[in-house]
C-alpha cells in the first residue's frame, strides 16, 4: 500500500481504505472532545458510537439515514453538545465501523432488539432520539417499541413512516444500492438536491461509500395506523419542502392525523438529501428548543 493506506502493492484501489480515511476527515470537523468507543449489541455485533457533549447533559441519541453514517452530524453536533450528552450511532447492517458478525437482520424487529442493546449497555434510559430518513424510520419504530425509555423523538423528513416513498425516488435510488459508484451516487444526490453538496470533505465521504460494505439494510414497512395513535413520546416531525422522497405535504398531514403529541414543521426549500448537512442554523434551532 501507499503511505495513507489507499492503494495496494500491486496499484489497485483498497475502496474500504478509501472510505475510512473519508469518514475520519469527517470526524475531524466535530468537537474536540468526541471520542469513540465500540459498544458490545448483542447478539447481532459491536455498534460504533460517537460521544461528545456535557457530561451532565441530558443524552441525545443520533441516528443517520442510511449510507451516512454517525460522521454525518458534523453540521449539528457542536450546537447539541452544548447542552446534551451526544451518542451519534453507525446503524449495525450498514455502512460504517459497526460491525455486523451476529445475528441477522430480518426486519424491524431486530433494529429494536439492537438499540435496546445499545441502551442498556450505555445507560440510555430517558434519552431523547433523533433520526433521519432511514434512521428517522428506525427510531419511530423503537419510540413505539419502547416509549418508556425515550424522553423526545425528532423525526427528520423520515421516510416510510406516514406515506409511502415515490417511486420516481426508489427508481433513482434503486443502482446506489445495487452497484454503487462515486459518478451514481453524485448524480443521486444531485437529482434529488439540485446540486452537488456543497462542503468538499462531505462531498468526499459521499463519493468513497460506493466502496464501503455493508451487510444488511433492513426493508421499511410502514408501521401501523392504530400502533401510531398510540405512540405517547413527544414527537417532533421536521420535513422537507422539496423532498423528492415523499410528498412533503401529505406525510405532513398523515403525521398531524396519526401522532396524537406531535409538532410539524416543513422547512422552506429544504431538500431530503440536504438534511442534516446544508441546513444547519435552522434545524439546530429547531431541535435545541424541541429538545430544551
Amino acid at each position: 500500500m501507499d503511505h495513507d493506506g489507499t492503494v495496494d502493492h500491486d496499484g489497485s484501489v483498497d475502496h474500504e481504505a478509501v472510505f475510512h480515511a473519508a469518514y475520519d476527515a469527517v470526524l475531524r470537523r466535530w468537537p474536540a472532545d468526541v471520542h469513540s468507543v465500540d459498544v458490545p449489541t448483542s447478539p447481532y455485533g459491536t455498534t460504533r458510537v460517537q460521544i461528545c457533549g456535557r457530561q451532565d447533559g441530558a443524552p441525545v441519541v443520533l441516528l443517520p439515514g442510511g449510507g451516512a453514517t454517525s460522521v454525518v452530524w458534523f453540521a449539528n453536533v457542536k450546537d447539541l453538545a452544548a447542552a446534551h450528552r451526544v451518542y451519534a450511532v453507525d446503524l449495525i447492517g450498514d455502512i460504517g465501523r459497526s460491525v455486523h458478525d451476529g445475528a441477522p437482520l430480518r426486519g424491524a424487529g431486530d433494529l429494536v432488539a439492537w438499540l435496546d442493546s445499545l441502551f442498556d449497555e450505555l445507560g440510555l434510559d430517558g434519552a431523547h432520539l433523533c433520526g433521519h430518513s432511514y434512521g428517522a424510520w428506525i427510531a419511530l419504530n423503537y419510540a413505539l417499541h419502547a416509549p418508556r425509555r425515550l424522553g423526545r423523538l425528532a423525526l427528520l423528513d423520515p421516510t416510510n413512516c406516514f406515506t409511502g416513498m415515490r417511486p420516481r425516488y426508489l427508481m433513482h435510488g434503486l443502482p446506489t444500492l445495487l452497484r454503487p459508484t462515486a459518478e451514481r451516487i453524485r448524480a443521486f444526490h444531485r437529482w434529488e438536491t439540485g446540486r452537488d453538496p456543497e462542503d468538499p470533505v462531505w462531498r468526499a465521504f459521499l463519493d468513497s461509500t460506493a466502496g464501503a460494505r455493508r451487510s444488511k439494510v433492513v426493508a421499511m414497512r410502514r408501521p401501523k395506523a392504530r400502533d401510531l395513535r398510540a405512540c405517547t413520546v413527544p414527537a417532533l416531525v421536521l420535513l422537507a419542502e422539496r423532498s423528492r422522497a415523499h410528498d412533503a405535504r401529505r406525510a405532513a398531514a398523515a403525521a398531524r392525523r396519526l401522532l396524537p403529541e406531535t409538532g410539524v414543521v416543513t422547512l422552506p426549500d429544504a431538500s431530503h438529501h440536504s438534511l442534516p448537512t446544508e441546513r444547519p442554523a435552522e434545524l439546530n434551532r429547531l431541535l435545541a428548543e424541541f429538545l430544551a
